[in-house]
């Protein structure tokens, strides 16, 4: 996808392009670049077209086809494509590298900034001017000041960034300040100058460290990083050879058969299993029909769950209490995305199996909450009971020295801030083949046993170079095995299906938290049931599901594995997913998503007041009292059909207090033009935030949006030949914030774009128009919605000015378009005006009321229930509603063990 921005006008445009990998997440969805505040990109296959930015629709347009040589596109604008490197889509890396995190960009080796307002005064330098006034900017500002960067919040604000802090990181206390005389050192000759509590043990040099001690956020961290670093150059952190125990010249070649009809075959002793299951985020109820489908009384479950997952972790306590053969482990880490803890996390949980006595498991498999069996428990004991000698490790499938290279094992990496960072080089040990690949396995116990309590030389100096590897688990074991007297008894499948698609799912999304590039597969869809049909060869697991994208292709093989549920069965295409629990704290939620639950909230007790009250009777009119119970998404047959919000309210007729529940659901606001023009691609429009580029859909489900976020307008496309269509973002008072043009090419499917817009937006309905030869096409709308409360308190008069006025001169980008008003008829009522001041500066009851009118335009109360005894006589109890959180759910409930030793 092509962004073409005009920064100064119609005669200047600067432009450059990045490649999809070369991007972080937040680079690939605004289109534009954090530095400059202009990019030109190409979208990945599926997603193409040429989006252009058109400031005042005067711009040459661009045409033709995107090749990957460098040719001109006019005077001050070009394409700048290196080749890329083919990846092989039957790579069986889980996570494999598509390119050298250095290759790609520095993006990450800079101090982590907040968003700024956009400065014209910067934009107006080329490129490289830009960063060299940036650098030099930022090295009078570090000289300046009292306190160094190490002593700093690396989230502080810099004045020289473009966009405008959010206000919930605007007020973060720095909790790194030290009264300590701190040791002072220079890193670089253009480093800003670090501060320690202890010196470091030599110079700092490396770019990548020095990146990473100004990026890293705690002083823990940073004294880390200085002190792995120092080790590492001193030669006494990696070891330099490795002693190999296998008797094989080579790799081990063991190939096992698969016939469907191997079930049939009763082993003398049967195996038994321990699982153990990988869990984070709220996905409650995915996770319990998961453990429903591969239980049996005869096999053992070892859950972890992520430090920071409460209320997962609350469920899974309740699974754990009703089955004496599930367990949680008793201590929790907050695991990241190719960190050193994913390793810590399984041979810690490994050592707790072997130490259960009262547990004699024969394999140890491992699975997350985004698996789900592709063959039943009988299957799965009676392959793994022939081949019970064996170890099941999926191997990359390349040449070593790609990858090597591709996984980053040549480079030296630590853990720390939940983040991995890079700190440079290192050697692979000599003595010793590497291999990796999916970090998803099935090993034996004699193994486990192995590499958790051996003190051997290979065992013990592989720990000690795994513990600074990125994605350690996808090498580690495959390694130690190869390499240890054990290594004929690897096979070289891990007996799973991975749902790759790496032009969808390798976007470089995790560069947030490590500095790298990776990727991870996709879900699976309806169409892709096919695939674990097949009876080639021997495969029990696939990955990934995931019910709020498709819950449809979980009951599929459900119903394909154990048979259909009883005709008549209530919540199968139901799915319900908790988003705030009482438990977790009002803190765990946005100010934007508080304010929109306590509006929702209002909306069901006017519900029940118009539908359910009778003149002369109180019993089912309310107050509304404190902040919500829980909030809930809701999905019905694969479609999000809005929040179930539980809420205390006081029975207006006996005083009494009664929890009940509220549906709202979102007001269709995409709308095809009427007369509709002859343009028919558009399929459908929306504005949203945390686009997903790899789902293409918005993680932000029902898209609530404050005054300081950044929304994203998507737009799907359905094929025909190469268009051009015009977008127009216009705030509530009519002030045209954006305009662009969009090149649509023949098979493009989606395109999105964040437009640069300055913060804070105007609360009220926003429109998004969509036009064709200046032709009407299609609007849609969405919400930005006032603030009722501030750090999760009721928001001051003193804190409004800030939230809730818009931009400064409503100016939401350098560019004016106050002239394309009377073109598109779109008038700018005085009144208009005039009203948006003054509710701007509401306080109180009347700021709710604000908030509630404005969210009834695009959001209506469909329903509301009782959770508890009521005084209202005609309220229904939420149990016997179909919709409500409360709603039987057979499918995910767990009940008491059959006969034959399963729950499903």
């Amino acid at each position: 996808m092509l962004i073409k921005s005009g920064i100064t006008g119609p005669s200047m445009h600067w432009a450059m392009e990045l490649s999809a990998e070369s991007q972080g997440r937040d680079s690939q969805e605004r289109g534009i670049s954090t530095e400059a505040g202009f990019i030109l990109e190409r979208s990945p296959k599926g997603e193409k077209g040429t989006l252009k930015f058109s400031p005042r629709h005067r711009q040459k347009k661009v045409s033709g086809r995107q090749t990957d040589s460098c040719r001109s596109l006019d005077e001050n604008g070009y394409f700048s494509h290196r080749p890329k490197e083919k990846l092989r889509t039957d790579s069986n890396n889980e996570n494999s590298v598509p390119k050298d995190f250095e290759n790609i960009d520095n993006s990450n080796f800079a101090p982590r900034t907040q968003r700024q307002k956009h400065q014209p005064g910067l934009v107006k330098k080329p490129l490289s001017k830009q960063k060299e006034h940036l650098k030099r900017k930022l090295e009078q500002e570090e000289k300046a000041r009292e306190n160094s960067l190490l002593g700093k919040n690396s989230n502080e604000v810099l004045q020289y960034s473009n966009r405008t802090a959010k206000n919930s990181s605007s007020h973060r206390k720095d909790s790194h300040r030290s009264s300590k005389q701190h040791h002072i050192r220079k890193s670089g000759s253009n480093s800003p100058e670090l501060k320690y509590d202890l010196p470091p043990k030599c110079e700092i040099s490396g770019k990548e460290t020095i990146s990473a001690l100004a990026r890293a956020k705690s002083q823990q961290c940073r004294q880390e990083i200085a002190e792995v670093y120092c080790q590492h150059k001193q030669g006494k952190l990696m070891p330099e050879k490795v002693t190999r125990f296998c008797p094989l010249e080579g790799k081990a070649n063991n190939n096992v058969q698969w016939d469907e009809d191997s079930v049939e075959y009763v082993p003398t002793k049967p195996v038994r299993i321990a699982f153990v299951l990988v869990i984070h985020g709220r996905a409650s109820r995915q996770l319990q029909r998961m453990i429903k489908a591969i239980y049996h009384k005869d096999h053992f479950y070892y859950l972890h769950c992520d430090k920071r997952s409460n209320y997962l972790h609350r469920q899974v306590l309740q699974i754990a209490s009703r089955y004496p053969n599930v367990r949680v482990t008793p201590w929790r880490m907050s695991t990241i995305w190719g960190g050193a803890s994913l390793l810590s996390m399984y041979l810690q949980n490994m050592k707790d199996l072997l130490e259960m006595k009262d547990w004699p498991w024969d394999f140890f498999i491992n699975l997350s909450a985004a698996d789900y069996p592709v063959r039943t428990n009988d299957h799965l004991v009676a392959f793994l009971s022939r081949y019970r000698n064996m170890n099941f490790l999926k191997s990359h499938g390349r040449d070593n020295a790609r990858f090597i290279r591709k996984q980053g094992l040549d480079r030296l990496f630590l853990e720390c801030d939940t983040h991995m960072w890079r700190l440079g080089d290192r050697k692979i040990p000599e003595g010793i083949i590497v291999d990796g690949g999916s970090d998803w396995f099935l090993l034996n116990r004699k193994f486990v046993e192995y590499v958790t309590f051996s003190s051997d030389d290979l065992v013990a100096k592989m720990k000690r170079f795994y513990a600074h590897t990125l994605l350690p688990a996808e090498s580690f074991f495959h390694t130690v095995l190869e390499n240890s007297p054990l290594c004929d008894t690897m096979v070289d499948n891990n007996l799973r299906i991975t749902n790759w698609n790496r032009k969808l799912g390798c976007k470089c999304q995790y560069k947030h938290i490590v500095d790298w590039c990776g990727c991870s597969p996709n879900d699976f869809k309806p169409a892709d049931f096919h695939r674990f049909q097949q009876t080639a060869r021997p495969t029990f697991f696939a990955r990934k599901f995931e019910a709020v994208v498709n819950q449809e292709i979980i009951g599929q093989l459900d119903y394909y594995l154990y048979g259909n549920y009883p005709s008549g069965t209530p919540g199968l295409r139901s799915y319900w997913e908790n988003l705030y629990d009482e438990p977790d704290g009002i803190h765990s939620i946005s100010d934007v998503m508080l304010t929109m639950y306590h509006s929702f909230s209002h909306l069901g007790l006017k519900r029940a007041e118009t539908s359910l009250h009778t003149d002369g009777d109180n019993s089912c009119r309310y107050y509304p009292m404190g902040h919500p119970i829980s909030v809930h998404f809701y999905f019905l047959a694969d479609r999000f059909q809005g929040f179930l919000v539980k809420h205390h309210a006081t029975n207006l007729a006996v005083s009494k207090l009664e929890t009940l529940e509220t549906w709202v659901m979102p007001r269709k606001v995409f709308k095809i033009a009427s007369p509709p023009s002859d343009f028919g691609r558009l399929q459908f429009s929306e504005i949203g935030t945390d686009w997903d580029a790899k789902e293409r859909l918005f993680r932000n489900f029902g898209g609530l949006i404050g005054p300081m976020d950044e929304p994203i307008g998507m737009q799907k496309w359905g094929k025909g030949p190469n268009v051009t269509v015009t977008v127009i973002w216009v705030d509530p008072i009519n002030v045209i914030a954006a305009t662009y043009d969009i090149l649509i090419e023949s098979n493009a499917e989606y395109t999105h774009y964040k437009p640069p817009l300055n913060l804070p937006l105007r609360p009220g309905v926003w429109t998004v128009k969509i036009l064709h030869h200046w032709v009407p096409v299609a609007e849609t709308k969405f919400l930005v919605t006032p603030l009722a409360f501030f750090n999760r308190q009721p928001i001051k008069k003193e804190e409004l000015v800030k939230f809730h006025n818009g931009p400064p001169k409503n100016a939401y980008m350098e560019q004016n378009f106050q002239g394309l008003n009377t073109v598109l008829n779109i008038p700018v009522n005085i009144a208009q005006v005039e009203d948006a001041k003054r509710n701007a500066a509401l306080t109180g009851t009347k700021l709710e009321d604000w908030v509630d009118s404005l969210v009834s335009n695009l959001w209506s109360a469909v329903d509301i229930c009782a959770s508890g005894p009521t005084s209202c006589p005609v309220m229904q109890a939420c149990s016997q509603t179909a919709w409500s959180s409360h709603s039987p759910d057979p499918k995910s409930e767990m009940g008491p063990v059959k006969p034959n030793g399963r729950l499903r």
